[in-house]
């Protein structure tokens, strides 16, 4: 069972990170935009269980929670803590460490050098910050100069993603690797 490290808050005023002792997954990002998408992921459902929560994302010793609008933290936390003391660290075998499926796994293990540059500057430069937002950004596809990223966890719905960040990546990307490319979050 993980214990909570520390409780932090995000740019994302609805969205909070916890931080974890042991790890719930091994390098992989788990994104959950409803209660119906984590059906088959006993943690993640367990977290929407709680009621008012509208997305979960969890990685390695990290899990961000966003809730609604209308819900305060001071009555949210508590009974999050709950489920989240209770999951399995990876190290006990949850089952949990599942990989996230479709154009995310695809781009990762792509043959493309292009998507390999892509996604080593997004390492070195992005994703370590989006991170300790409680955020991450997954590239889905390079197709015709347009690449396509979804951001998870707590940048997922942040306005400061959608445009700052967004516009910045971008002209790293152009700057760097290829002056033709557009970047568009999905």
């Amino acid at each position: 069972m993980p214990k909570i490290s520390d409780i932090q808050e995000t740019p994302n005023p609805n969205a909070v990170k916890f931080i974890l002792k042991e790890p719930v997954s091994h390098g992989t990002s788990h994104s959950f935009k409803s209660a119906e998408d984590a059906e088959d992921n006993v943690l993640a459902k367990s977290i929407f269980l709680v009621g008012d929560v509208v997305s979960v994302f969890y990685m390695d010793k990290m899990i961000t929670v966003e809730k609604t609008d209308e819900a305060d933290w001071d009555e949210v936390l508590p009974v999050l803590a709950v489920p989240i003391r209770a999951a399995e660290s990876v190290a006990a075998g949850n089952g949990n460490a599942a990989t996230a499926v479709g154009g995310a796994i695809a781009a990762a293990v792509s043959d493309d050098p292009v998507i390999a540059e892509i996604n080593e500057l997004l390492d070195d430069r992005i994703r370590p910050y989006l991170a300790s937002d409680g955020g991450w950004l997954e590239v889905i596809g390079l197709e015709e100069n347009v690449l396509k990223i979804r951001y998870e966890g707590a940048c997922g719905s942040c306005p400061s993603s959608l445009t700052g960040t967004l516009m910045a990546i971008e002209n790293m990307i152009r700057d760097e690797i290829d002056e033709r490319i557009e970047v568009v979050a999905i």
